[in-house]
């Protein structure tokens, strides 16, 4: 595979606590000379990525991250406000806790309310597979397919785990074939890049593959 195919599937990341202005414009500039499909950045940067890079770059960024458990008027006004500022693309973490507790419907109740309050925008939902069970995977995949989400996403990047093979296959059996699928954390090189888009992916979140395409030119 082409390093340019993998590039055009990744959402460039940067959503550490420290992440300044210059570092997240050098996100945007890379990001629009690799052609990357978006920049993944914290909330308070959405707009002023948006005004530099315009039409150039989509942008992303992440609600209730990265542990899942603001109410769900709070991810709907976070929602709401990344796409006010020029969002393209939002990512939410679910409660964990409610499918701990079984609560499948108050799930899918507030995805459906994040994707409304997106306004049209791509919305991703990350089900932490790191945490879950290989049933409550399971249960997840059938609560994104039914929630009117764009993808289903591994992981944040910021718990016990990133994304593996063995879950994107699971996601890929048991999601409906038209919810597309992010494998985000972790993914350090360009055969790994490859697996997981071999196996379903459709996005990649990683802060690595434009760094591995830049250590390619030189």
């Amino acid at each position: 595979m082409e390093i340019k195919e993998i590039l055009s599937k990744c959402d460039h990341t940067l959503l550490s606590q420290t992440a300044t202005w210059e570092q997240i414009k050098a996100l945007c500039d890379d990001g629009i000379k690799y052609g990357v499909a978006s920049v993944c950045i914290p909330a308070s940067y959405v707009k002023q990525a948006k005004d530099y890079a315009g039409d150039k770059l989509a942008v992303c960024t992440v609600i209730g991250f990265p542990n899942g458990y603001d109410t769900t008027a709070a991810k709907c006004f976070m929602a709401a406000d990344a796409v006010k500022n020029g969002a393209d693309e939002v990512d939410m973490v679910i409660n964990i806790g409610w499918v701990k507790d079984k609560l499948y419907d108050k799930v899918l109740d507030e995805i459906k309310a994040i994707k409304e309050a997106c306004g049209g925008r791509l919305l991703k939902v990350i089900i932490e597979t790191c945490l879950l069970t290989e049933e409550e995977k399971i249960k997840m995949c059938r609560v994104v397919s039914g929630s009117g989400a764009d993808y289903i996403k591994t992981s944040t990047g910021f718990s016990t785990g990133g994304a593996t093979k063995e879950d994107v296959m699971l996601m890929k059996k048991y999601c409906r074939p038209t919810l597309k699928i992010k494998a985000a954390g972790g993914i350090s090189s360009l055969s790994d890049a490859e697996d997981f888009i071999n196996l379903g992916a459709s996005r990649l979140g990683t802060s690595r593959v434009v760094k591995l395409a830049k250590a390619l030119e030189k």
